[in-house]
């Protein structure tokens, strides 16, 4: 996507990624039900991966089957805004991306 690679179901750390791109340090995780159960699990992975300089966008699945292109814009988005650095924390926990 707009020339950025992304490794699909990437290991970092103990962790498993949906899709990582290394080059803009950008995670996007597909989040079915089971998301909406054990939200502090998510809480500890993605301050763990956020502390190691990404950032983690979690859409929800049905808005990928019923918003593909949504997603996809709310993506590029993210993609194309410039990095604001190790300081940057991404999203505020429980947060899914809106677009």
């Amino acid at each position: 996507m707009e020339a950025f690679k992304f490794r699909r179901q990437q290991q970092i750390g103990s962790y498993i990624a949906d899709f990582a791109c290394f080059e803009k340090r950008l995670i996007i995780e597909l989040d079915g039900g089971q998301h909406s159960i054990d939200i502090e699990k998510d809480k500890q992975r993605d301050d763990w991966l956020r502390s190691e300089g990404f950032e983690v966008v979690r859409f929800w699945n049905t808005d990928v089957f019923e918003n593909i292109e949504g997603v996809l814009e709310a993506i590029r988005n993210r993609l194309l805004a410039p990095s604001l650095g190790p300081s940057h924390q991404g999203m505020e926990d429980g947060d899914r991306s809106k677009y």
